[in-house]
């Protein structure tokens, strides 16, 4: 799974907003059946977790993380003809058609992987953190994270998941923005419980402290919980 391909969308106006199930599951059906996915998740944010971040964004209404094994293959389903293009009409997005839509493909890094070994286990909690901003050098400012804070991260009770993702050139024609974030990260608990634990855990000051080490950025970061569904994939689309 080395490239990832994200889309989220954000109701500004009624950001507490929640979709059906039924909107969810054909998202859901769309996603299980793209060709040459390597593994799907589909996001709905947690606003309870907010709380401890006061000063981020509130989580999108619907989001995805899209996995896929070569950059031929992201590009393939993001094509004028490609697979996700069904998105454009399904009644999740059509519903949402007032909310911010943001997309991006990235690089993978994965340090912790937990793979689902139940259905219960492919239901789980996301913590995902985003850096929109610029480095004052690029490099260094991701050498000294991929190095340092994951390692850091591993120290969290609970984690199952830990990845870092940073940016790169894709083609695609689904029709919502693009955003180029030089960077983002997520780790993911067995539920909302798990992760709230885990924030208010003496590691969180230990985060802290690592990240006042990083080399000089802007733009600071935003972070969401994401009530998180691993799809189970079908070959029949």
């Amino acid at each position: 799974m080395r490239f990832a391909y994200f889309l989220s969308f954000f109701d500004r106006e009624d950001p507490t907003r929640e979709l059906g199930a039924a909107e969810l599951e054909g998202v859901a059906d769309i996603i299980a059946t793209t060709p040459g996915l390597s593994r799907g998740l589909l996001f709905a944010g947690v606003q309870e977790v907010a709380k401890y971040y006061p000063n981020d964004d509130t989580p999108p209404q619907l989001g995805m993380e899209l996995y896929f094994d070569t950059i031929e293959a992201l590009e393939a389903a993001l094509a004028r003809d490609g697979h996700l293009q069904a998105l454009v009409g399904c009644e999740a997005v059509r519903a949402l058609a007032g909310a911010e839509a943001q997309q991006q493909a990235m690089v993978v890094r994965r340090f912790k992987d937990t793979p689902p070994r139940s259905a219960e286990d492919r239901s789980f909690c996301s913590y995902l953190v985003h850096y929109p901003g610029t480095a004052e050098d690029l490099n260094e400012w991701l050498d000294y994270y991929v190095r340092n804070h994951p390692q850091v991260m591993q120290l969290f009770p609970g984690i199952r998941e830990i990845e870092v993702c940073s940016r790169l050139d894709w083609c695609g024609f689904l029709p919502w923005p693009r955003v180029n974030y030089m960077q983002r990260n997520k780790i993911a608990f067995a539920d909302v419980a798990g992760l709230v634990a885990a924030i208010n855990s003496p590691v969180r000051a230990e985060m802290t402290a690592d990240f006042n080490k990083f080399p000089p950025f802007e733009g600071g970061n935003c972070h969401y919980a994401l009530q998180t569904r691993e799809l189970e994939l079908r070959r029949d689309g």
